[in-house]
């Protein structure tokens, strides 16, 4: 009878035992394959991705250029393949600095309160007034195109909204009865916020990130369409769909096969995020 029973009891841990969920599985393969084709470009593109070939000008996608070629006879495979390695950097170094200031931030007035709670939620409210996209393109403009100068814009207005949704976390966890506890058992400020409190509250700041990378491609995109962020000859996928706008209705394929690339890998970092959201909540 003890037999059954251990078996039974383990038969039900493995069924309640969660599985990743399918969003997850999806969106690693996609963002492995994106990483992959980002650390080694020159592997997978069959042409240099900056040599004209006047021979092959405007060519539609066939078994010599699978996605065409561009209008001074570029590859446009290899330049949308090389164009990861500048997009996936703009998804990490575009967010990272904006996530750690605005954890910082966001811990040490979710925690302490007071004076400098009140002047952040000031700060929030004069950030949040204007449009982000807005916001960043002033900044740009006033340093320079370039993406040192996109990524500096990007952190300057971005780190408020992680600071935002960490601080709210913060705030309901400090509530909560095993922080109390901590405080009796003597621990500091320092070790309740790193051990205890942000443990609890990072997994919001990790779903969002995830999301923020996908919008951080987007904005570098679109940067780069306008002029304001990487600067040809270098392949970007804005700057190829803007090499590309010209020749729509004769040359589709310069500008539509870098923004499928800019949607798919979008979506790996949605997916990502959505399956960690569903890994991380929490189960009763």
């Amino acid at each position: 009878m003890a037999a059954t029973v251990a078996e039974l009891t383990l038969r039900s841990s493995r069924r309640t035992r969660p599985r990743p969920p399918a969003a997850l599985v999806v969106g690693l393969i996609i963002l492995v394959a994106s990483f992959a084709l980002a650390a080694a470009p020159g592997v997978f593109a069959p042409y240099d991705p900056l040599a004209f070939d006047y021979v092959n000008l405007l060519k539609p996608p066939s078994a010599a250029h699978l996605l065409g070629t561009d209008n001074f006879g570029r590859d446009v495979l290899s330049r949308t393949i090389w164009a990861y390695r500048i997009d996936m950097q703009i998804a990490i170094f575009a967010t990272l600095p904006a996530l750690l200031v605005g954890c910082l931030v966001g811990a040490l007035v979710g925690y302490y309160g007071g004076w400098p709670d009140t002047l952040f939620e000031r700060l929030v409210d004069a950030v949040i007034t204007f449009p982000f996209l807005v916001l960043v393109i002033v900044i740009v403009g006033v340093l320079g195109p370039g993406l040192l100068n996109m990524y500096i814009a990007v952190g300057v207005v971005g780190w408020v909204f992680y600071a935002r949704l960490l601080r709210g976390e913060f705030r309901v966890q400090k509530a909560r009865d095993y922080v109390a506890a901590a405080r009796a058992m003597g621990y500091n400020d320092g070790r309740i916020i790193l051990r205890h409190l942000l443990p609890n509250a990072i997994t919001p700041i990790i779903v969002y990130w995830m999301t923020d990378m996908a919008l951080g491609i987007l904005l570098g995109s679109s940067l780069g369409y306008l002029g304001l962020g990487a600067q040809p000859p270098d392949a970007e996928w804005g700057v190829l769909i803007a090499d590309g706008k010209n020749f729509m209705t004769t040359a589709w394929w310069i500008s539509v096969f870098p923004g499928v690339a800019i949607v798919v890998t979008g979506l790996g970092f949605s997916l990502l995020g959505d399956g960690l959201a569903d890994l991380l909540r929490p189960r009763r």
